[in-house]
């Protein structure tokens, strides 16, 4: 080291020691335990799941290096596997750790969301957005129900590329008679973050229309889920 030069602390702590060796209150395992997960970054929060970085970046370093590269936690949820594998540093382990926690904090968000009245479209809404977060193609999902509203079972009906509108409904109609379901919601997305319904959404609707009243079921509603909070309701726009 130059003479007179000395080596500076706090921001580039991580670039010459690992984790376990700064102060306890610094590390984000230690501090986690101390104020809770709500008092930690989101770079703080990955580290805690890392746990070890790779020689010469510690596990912080490698979290706000996942959070520039895929523009936050969201895109760390949307991106694939074989692109989280391919950052030096990220290993089968560390990419499993990732995208479980993610999809944890998607279930528990769901259980606390669950409507109680299914036919509020606004309450459903909040209960399926998360299962929609992240996903990068359109999926189509049906949800079961009683004759008192109450949830019977959930089908992904189908995900990727859009297919016929009779192969949607036939799906939807065989799910619903395997459970005996009095009623059904449907709900996809719209990757492009556009809510507004398509002519091919509407042509899907009206044959799941028919196809509910010939087999005496209910259709509450079909969903559409855009970005951010928005979504388009056929029932609230009537045009079930």
């Amino acid at each position: 080291m130059v003479k007179g030069q000395t080596k500076s602390n706090g921001a580039h702590k991580s670039e010459r020691q690992a984790i376990k060796d700064w102060p306890v209150t610094e590390r984000p395992r230690e501090k986690l335990l101390q104020i809770g997960p709500e008092g930690l970054s989101d770079g703080e929060l990955l580290a805690v799941l890392l746990r070890i970085g790779k020689v010469g970046q510690s596990a912080e370093d490698l979290a706000r290096q996942l959070i520039s590269m895929f523009n936050g936690i969201s895109g760390i949820d949307r991106a694939h596997v074989e692109e989280l594998l391919a950052i030096p540093g990220m290993g089968i382990a560390k990419t499993a750790q990732l995208k479980a926690a993610i999809e944890i904090g998607k279930r528990a968000r769901r259980q606390t969301a669950r409507p109680k009245d299914f036919s509020n479209s606004a309450e459903v809404v909040a209960y399926i957005r998360p299962r929609f977060e992240g996903q990068r193609q359109e999926c189509f999902l049906s949800i079961l129900l009683d004759g008192q509203n109450r949830l019977l079972a959930e089908r992904l009906i189908t995900e990727g590329i859009p297919t016929q509108a009779t192969v949607y409904v036939r799906r939807v109609m065989e799910e619903a008679l395997r459970v005996s379901a009095s009623a059904f919601v449907v709900a996809h997305n719209h990757p492009s973050g556009h809510p507004n319904p398509s002519p091919g959404d509407d042509k899907t609707t009206q044959e799941l229309k028919q196809a509910a009243g010939l087999l005496n079921l209910v259709f509450q509603d079909h969903i559409i889920i855009g970005g951010g909070t928005s979504y388009f309701s056929y029932a609230e726009n009537d045009k079930l």
